[in-house]
């Protein structure tokens, strides 16, 4: 296992169903499970990774599958969210290594919080606590998903709606991804977003026959928490893997619904912990299932709003973030 007085170490590890998991692990400990959004890798969790180490956690961020090193497999049916809960299972199982400590907490940002949330709510023997950001817990429902994105924006397309054509967003971002990452980090960052007062748009949706990138500020600058050598970082991933194997995991929403019946309206016991940004989008537009934390995570120790903060918590704010953390998991022991 590696120390926490040394640097994060790289490992691939087998799952069930064939697939290999990239992940990075720094740190010796009870094993925190640190799960990431779109368009981001392990890589989003590189602020955390040597503070959890140092705070006596074995602290583990991996690479979603379709994403970074994790196994890319095809076709759309292999997103979907129980695929995502097997492979987060067979990260813990691979790490336990048959000594008995086969359990986590598990940590998730933006897709990578509905990810967690539903590890949790399946496999309560296996994720002990859950810690949401940027996206709130709202349980599954009896509205099919893509019925109701189809009524959200009018005349407009919202961008989930736009991402379900295989092949159609890949086109557009593809031709310059580094150009695409910027734009779309910048657009859901506290200090470069566009105010929802401004003309233009938000990038949310989509104008008939246009791009999500229209709605992106033309020359804009990066966003304070991300430097260009870490732009780099991410534009070099997706420029090898291309966009499908994460674009794949808003096509299977409707999937995901059906799969998932049996758990409608359930909610998660475990202790849990929400942080969100006061300007993001998440928050603002899911502001109801925050609300309803009381009913659908009864085990919720603390929730959290940062002040003047967008959708990229953990990367804007990794000082406040990591501290929130820290209290949550030492609360936990």
């Amino acid at each position: 296992m590696p120390s926490p007085t040394h640097g994060p170490q790289h490992r691939l590890v087998d799952v069930p169903g064939g697939g290999r998991i990239h992940l990075v692990e720094q740190g010796e400990g009870p094993l925190v499970l640190l799960v990431h959004g779109f368009p981001e890798s392990w890589y989003s969790w590189r602020h955390q990774l040597p503070v959890l180490a140092e705070a006596g956690f074995r602290a583990v961020a991996v690479d979603v599958r379709g994403y970074g090193r994790s196994s890319k497999p095809e076709g759309v049916a292999a997103y979907r969210m129980l695929a995502h809960v097997a492979d987060n299972v067979g990260v813990v199982r691979a790490l336990g290594l048959g000594s008995g400590g086969e359990t986590a907490t598990i940590i998730g940002h933006d897709w990578g919080s509905a990810i967690a949330a539903n590890s949790a709510l399946l496999r309560p023997d296996v994720f002990t606590a859950v810690a949401l950001l940027s996206v709130p817990y709202a349980p599954r429902n009896g509205f099919r998903p893509t019925d109701a994105f189809a009524r959200i924006g009018g005349d407009e397309e919202f961008y989930v709606s736009y991402f379900q054509k295989p092949g159609r967003a890949e086109a557009e971002i593809e031709p310059d991804v580094r150009g695409w990452l910027a734009g779309f980090y910048a657009g859901l960052s506290a200090d470069t977003m566009r105010p929802p007062s401004a003309a233009g748009g938000s990038l949310h949706f989509i104008a008939p026959g246009g791009r999500m990138s229209d709605r992106f500020e033309a020359g804009g600058a990066l966003p304070s928490w991300l430097t260009v050598a870490e732009l780099d970082v991410y534009a070099a991933e997706f420029e090898r893997t291309g966009l499908t194997g994460a674009l794949n995991r808003y096509r299977n929403v409707d999937r995901d619904w059906e799969d998932l019946a049996a758990w409608d309206s359930a909610p998660i016991r475990q202790p849990s912990l929400f942080i969100g940004g006061e300007l993001d989008p998440s928050t603002t537009w899911l502001s109801d299932a925050i609300k309803a934390y009381p009913e659908t995570l009864p085990g919720l120790v603390s929730s959290h709003i940062l002040e003047g903060c967008g959708h990229w918590v953990q990367q804007e704010r990794p000082d406040e973030v990591n501290r929130l953390l820290l209290e949550w998991l030492r609360g936990l022991r």
